[in-house]
């Protein structure tokens, strides 16, 4: 069998690997798709995570599949079952620095727990739908960190993948008016099909000026400022926050999904004035069973999140498409390309 390995900066190999030795507490799944995540693009431009010298970073953890071994001692996991991985919940924290990945066609679990590191999906819940479970549990996190509620005005920064999962969960619960931002008029397109009340390039408008419009002003003591109620930064440039601070009214909210590299200066004066709340949302740490439940009646939508699909043997073809402006969510199948 293969595996997608991160042997170094910008280094990506599909390589050849023995199949897994399971112990009485492991359990295999032969993987059917996975999802391109944004952290596996910023894995392989590092040069990998926790990667010991000449050693490699196996990747891929946005998974779905069918359970073909399971250890003696693992209980409720039965063969044959169809499940998602929960990354967070696995001992060796799946495609993420430790010894496994779901880019490849069998899947070790270590410690596999029924309804923690594994979840069970619907018969009919096909298997590229329920990859999206994770980025999409992602999504939701950062969704009710900022307590977002119907009649809320929301921007949202970025529309990448989970930029798009954020606008559909806006809606799902009732925020109507929701603005999403991006440089790229592809991802743009996305957001408005999802219901998105406007969309602004912020490389060909002025952002302040046009939230404006969208969301009224206020009055922060001497200055105007912009009515908008929550700011969820899914983009990640780091002229955002200070831009957020500079239109902020009082008591609006930012929430911070985007991984930053590097710090970004925060001025906190304007940000006394206004008693704005920024918080950050990282993970899923409840997420993943809520999403599972609302994804049969929101498979439709979802289904349109995906705008690449490739067969496993192209895989690092996969990852360059991923990486550019005009795709959304870039699905790896591992049966052939659904048509």
């Amino acid at each position: 069998m293969r595996v997608v390995n991160i042997h170094g900066v910008d280094d990506v190999r599909l390589d050849p690997v023995d199949a897994p030795a399971p112990g009485s507490n492991d359990v295999v799944v032969k993987v059917k798709a996975c999802g391109i995540c944004g952290s596996d693009l910023s894995y392989i431009k590092i040069g990998g995570i926790h990667r010991r010298p000449g050693g490699v970073t196996p990747i891929g953890h946005e998974a779905a599949g069918e359970v073909i071994s399971v250890g003696s001692n693992v209980k409720g996991v039965a063969l044959g079952q169809r499940v998602v991985i929960n990354p967070m919940m696995t001992s060796s924290y799946v495609g993420s620095g430790g010894p496994e990945g779901a880019f490849t066609e069998e899947l070790l679990v270590r410690d596999a727990r029924l309804g923690e590191s594994l979840l069970p999906i619907p018969q009919d819940l096909p298997y590229d739908i329920a990859a999206l479970t994770e980025p999409l549990a992602v999504a939701l996190h950062g969704v009710n960190r900022a307590h977002a509620q119907p009649g809320d005005k929301v921007v949202v920064f970025g529309c990448g993948p989970i930029g798009l999962c954020m606008v559909l969960w806006l809606l799902d619960r009732g925020v109507t008016d929701v603005v999403a931002l991006d440089l790229s008029a592809e991802r743009l397109d996305r957001a408005k099909a999802l219901g998105a009340r406007a969309v602004v390039n912020p490389a060909k408008e002025n952002v302040r000026a046009r939230l404006v419009e969208l969301h009224g002003s206020a009055r922060v003591f001497s200055r105007e400022s912009v009515g908008t109620d929550v700011y969820i930064d899914a983009a990640g440039a780091p002229n955002i926050l200070s831009d957020v601070v500079g239109m902020a009214k009082f008591h609006s909210r930012m929430v911070v999904t985007a991984a930053y590299m590097k710090p970004v200066p925060l001025d906190l004066g304007a940000m006394l004035t206004t008693e704005m709340t920024i918080t950050t949302a990282v993970g899923y740490p409840t997420e993943m069973q809520e999403v599972l439940a609302a994804l049969p009646r929101l498979r439709d939508k979802v289904r349109t999140l995906i705008s690449h699909r490739f067969p496993f043997d192209q895989v690092i073809e996969a990852f360059g498409v991923a990486g550019t402006p005009a795709s959304a969510k870039v699905m790896v199948d591992f049966e052939g390309v659904p048509a």
